[in-house]
């Protein structure tokens, strides 16, 4: 882990993607990425790790997503993020291909 909020490293299953929120334009969206294996009260947030959003991106391209659409996925703000799922914000081609990969 190489992110502001721990020094912890292991694996973090992630147990499920969907996509929280989206603006009326389909412009912006809230991905939330779920995750198991991590105690947020213990290890700290996931939260600025730059493994895990590469990871993430890598994983995504993996499933279905082009490279754009996964380069639209980048950290959300530090309030948003929560005790079992990492907030991240989207763009719209993010958000077209989630809805057609049905995720």
């Amino acid at each position: 882990m190489t992110g502001f909020w721990t020094m912890l490293s292991k694996d973090v299953p992630i147990t499920d993607i969907d996509l929280a929120y989206v603006n009326e334009e389909g412009s912006h969206g809230e991905l939330r990425v779920w995750f198991e294996n991590w105690n947020t009260r213990k290890d700290g947030l996931i939260y600025t790790d730059r493994l895990f959003i590469k990871e993430l991106r890598s994983h995504l391209i993996r499933i279905g997503f082009g490279k754009t659409a996964a380069r639209q996925v980048d950290y959300s703000e530090h309030g948003m993020q929560g005790s079992n799922f990492v907030s991240f914000d989207v763009g719209p081609k993010f958000i077209e291909e989630f809805e057609k990969l049905s995720v």
